[in-house]
């Protein structure tokens, strides 16, 4: 399973999902993270970048609404806890178990 984590570095957000991925990486011996910088708009576009964090599994993103605007922002994540700059441990977990 390959898992690609987009970013940009002015938000802090994407750390909190860096570690999350790095602790299921553990119960996934199968899956392979890369990590990419978007730093432009163009970058953003090409990779249908929906904010920092964005994860793709295989290429998709598991979170994403059709609807949600492409772009360099902050992206907010609906959790258990309210709205959070990342998803959960947990949320993470079943993301995967559905590929």
């Amino acid at each position: 399973m390959d898992v690609t984590l987009l970013y940009f570095e002015d938000c802090p957000n994407w750390l909190a999902a860096n570690n999350h991925l790095d602790e299921l990486l553990a119960e996934h011996p199968d899956m392979s993270i890369t990590r990419h910088i978007v730093d432009t708009p163009e970058e953003a576009e090409r990779t249908r970048f929906r904010g920092s964090p964005s994860i793709l599994v295989d290429g998709v993103d598991p979170f994403a609404d059709p609807d949600d605007p492409v772009g360099l922002s902050c992206r907010v994540y609906q959790t258990p806890d309210g709205p959070a700059g990342s998803p959960t441990l947990d949320q993470l977990r079943d993301a995967l178990a559905r590929f």
